[in-house]
């Protein structure tokens, strides 16, 4: 009778012990990063408490309640990092990352508007900032680069809290919204920055960012056509011409021609349904009638699905 061999046995052990340790070793790799991560944004966190929090509250220059609109729940988020960076020294990366989900909702908070809204109002504040952001500890950063806390983490943080805590499903969500709202946050401030001057606020509470890109503009007279820049958001369009280039402060940005807000809006394709060169859309607002060409037939397709799509948001709510 012949032996039978345990090799496949033997293999299949193998394998799953190999993959255990490969495991065991991105959990580890994946630790001693998360723990560099932490001890970074300590040192932000304590850039801005030490240097903007803490002689702010001295000097008087903000009020408590506006201070707290400003630099939101600092000294929490800082308590939370700290506790996490704790367990990640220790190797408890279970118990710190479930701890961690519990300081979440600290996460969602958009500081970019408030702060914007201050430095427009607030000449003592403006001066303040831009002394502070002189010292070598800055490094060049400006205070609205420190204040996007932890954002950029959150996404190594959803792989491990996968294999540490339970209800993974409602914690991934959670931090998928938060970096949803980061991200739009950026496209709104990036936005801003662009356009000359503050006349037009996009950084506005509940706004959310879709898309942007060059169109031509039909006019009703007859006229030439007007290449436009345009953003689309969840509740305007905005269209805007670049500065002259020879302008010393505003040679790259993009003055602000009109803002159209959606909720009495209705979208149509004049033409561009089949297969040729482009088209042509028909915003039709109450006291105007706008009509936006492309050469391009994607491109015209696109713009018809997001306008249709935020005019239909806005009937909706």
């Amino acid at each position: 009778m012949e032996n039978v061999s345990p090799l496949p046995f033997v293999v299949g052990a193998n394998t799953v012990e190999d993959q255990r340790a490969r495991w065991e070793r991105k959990r580890s790799r994946t630790a001693k990063e998360l723990l560099e991560t932490e001890h970074n944004y300590l040192e932000q966190l304590d850039l801005v408490l030490t240097y903007f929090v803490t002689i702010l509250k001295a000097k008087g220059t903000l009020k408590p309640a506006v201070l707290e609109t400003v630099f939101g729940p600092l000294e929490s988020l800082y308590s939370a990092s700290h506790v996490l960076s704790l367990h990640l020294e220790k190797g408890n990366l279970g118990p710190g990352l479930e701890n961690f989900c519990q300081s979440l909702d600290l996460y969602a908070v958009s500081l970019f508007s408030c702060t914007q809204e201050q430095l427009r109002k607030n000449k003592s504040f403006r001066r303040f900032k831009k002394l502070q952001e002189t010292r070598p500890q800055f490094q060049g950063r400006e205070l609205e680069d420190l204040l996007p806390f932890k954002y950029e983490t959150l996404r190594e943080y959803v792989a491990i809290i996968s294999e540490a805590v339970k209800s993974v499903c409602e914690v991934s969500q959670w931090v998928q919204d938060i970096l949803d709202k980061r991200e739009n946050s950026l496209q709104l401030l990036r936005v801003q920055k662009l356009l000359k001057g503050q006349k037009t606020q996009v950084l506005t509470p509940g706004r959310w960012y879709i898309r942007e890109g060059w169109l031509s503009v039909v006019p009703s007279k007859g006229e030439e056509l007007k290449r436009r820049m345009f953003f689309l958001f969840s509740d305007i369009l905005i269209a805007a011409k670049p500065c002259h280039p020879l302008h010393l402060l505003n040679s790259n940005k993009l003055s602000c021609r009109a803002v159209y807000p959606l909720h009495q809006c209705s979208v149509d394709k004049v033409f561009g349904h089949t297969r040729s060169q482009g088209g042509l859309l028909s915003l039709s607002f109450p006291h105007k009638t706008l009509l936006l060409m492309s050469c391009n037939q994607q491109d015209i397709n696109d713009w018809y699905r997001s306008l249709t799509a935020a005019v239909s948001s806005q009937d909706t709510r």
